[in-house]
């Protein structure tokens, strides 16, 4: 028993070290392989190869981003139904359809209180 803990603290160890060792890898790869001159094509934005026109960075509307949290939030929450669906077949009773209709309930308060509030409309700017 008492020899045990140095081994555990040997996988400790060895884990933390491969753990940075993974995550320093991708900026070592970037500080070989990444160009060492700076010309003026390398400062312009990049857009899908083809020579930007127009201003680089766009402002947008708060409600962009307001909208946009919704979405991921509402898709990480539906990630989360497909695994409970499947916990829940193997469990008797209505008590599990009963906690999954309110979990979907209050999915659905939240998008309609966004939908109250404005998130999913939002009005173009004229130039």
């Amino acid at each position: 028993m008492n020899g045990t803990w140095i081994l555990d603290l040997i996988y400790v160890l060895v884990f933390i070290v491969v753990g940075a060792g993974a995550a320093a890898l991708p900026f070592i790869i970037v500080a070989l392989l990444a160009p060492k001159t700076v010309h003026e094509k390398t400062l312009e934005t990049y857009e899908c190869g083809m020579d930007p026109y127009g201003p680089a960075w766009i402002r947008y509307g708060v409600l962009y981003y307001l909208y946009a949290l919704m979405f991921l939030a509402f898709d990480v929450d539906v990630l989360y139904l497909f695994p409970a669906a499947l916990a829940y077949k193997k469990i008797p009773g209505m008590g599990v359809a009963v906690e999954f209709i309110l979990f979907i309930a209050i999915l659905a308060l939240a998008i309609v209180y966004a939908w109250r509030k404005g998130v999913f409309t939002w009005s173009r700017r004229k130039i």
